[in-house]
């Protein structure tokens, strides 16, 4: 298994750590998907676990043995392992590894959301419109991967659940719970009622239906809108019923991961 003591930082395989922003990886060269990032032993093990494959890993000294018995279990025995000081690797990167290591993974191909719904037999899934913090996404994830949803679709102009902080703040999630991008609606709509899903979106309408009061069938698609504007008019077309948390002392609404967290408890049954 091979260990590359990092002393300076010409080595052309560093590349994919020199402050390269998520766009930049997503888009790297001699890739057939992209790249991203993955922070800490934790989070690597959950993207080898996922079956993603590993082109190098940064580390810091003992990060570097775990790093390599990771991909060692994992069946990657010959992906270089670069070790080096703090110091040297913050140049590189741009920030301190805090936790010890990062890995350069290779982006997965993603199903359609045909594919993944027929795939996962998914009951409950969380469909994500348009949020564009990451660290909103990456909470909307973790909240599914604990509560039970069993997948998530984002659409076109949502943050991509790739980048770095996403999979942070998911704690690695991102790479447990299935997870695809959509057609716009009213492509969505169609593939979601053809397989029997009630559309339940998250909004603060005239009609809405607390959701102490909302009993959901078999199958519910549960959709969060952007931060601020809330869901987008084709959304609400395409809902069945539109619920709401109940709130008190005036305040109106939570933020999108705190909300997505409460509704998704409310409909996991």
């Amino acid at each position: 298994m091979p260990v590359v003591p990092v002393t300076s930082l010409d080595d052309p395989r560093l590349a994919d750590y020199a402050h390269a922003t998520d766009v930049a990886l997503k888009k790297a060269r001699g890739t057939e998907h992209g790249l991203y990032l993955a922070e800490s032993l934790l989070v690597m093990q959950r993207a080898l676990a996922a079956g993603h494959v590993p082109r190098s890993v940064l580390a810091l000294g003992t990060s570097g043995t775990e790093a390599l018995e990771a991909l060692r279990a994992s069946g990657h025995p010959d992906v270089p392992v670069f070790v080096g000081p703090g110091e040297l690797l913050a140049e590189l990167t741009g920030y301190l590894l805090h936790r010890g290591l990062i890995a350069s993974m290779n982006r997965p191909a993603l199903p359609t959301a045909d594919e993944l719904l027929d795939r996962t037999e998914a009951q409950r899934i969380v469909v994500v419109e348009n949020v564009v913090d990451p660290t909103n996404v990456g909470a909307i994830f973790r909240s599914a991967g604990s509560i039970g949803a069993d997948a998530v679709l984002v659409t076109p102009r949502c943050s991509d659940p790739f980048y770095r902080r996403a999979i942070r703040v998911s704690m690695g999630t991102v790479l447990q719970v299935p997870w695809t991008r959509t057609d716009d609606w009213p492509q969505l709509e169609h593939t979601l009622h053809a397989r029997g899903f009630e559309v339940a979106a998250l909004a603060l309408t005239p009609d809405a239906v607390s959701l102490r009061e909302y009993s959901p069938p078999a199958r519910v698609a549960l959709v969060l809108g952007t931060e601020g504007e809330g869901l987008t008019p084709e959304a609400l077309a395409a809902s069945d019923v539109r619920v709401q948390i109940p709130m008190l002392h005036g305040i109106d609404s939570l933020n999108v991961a705190a909300a997505s967290a409460v509704a998704m408890w409310a409909v996991s049954g």
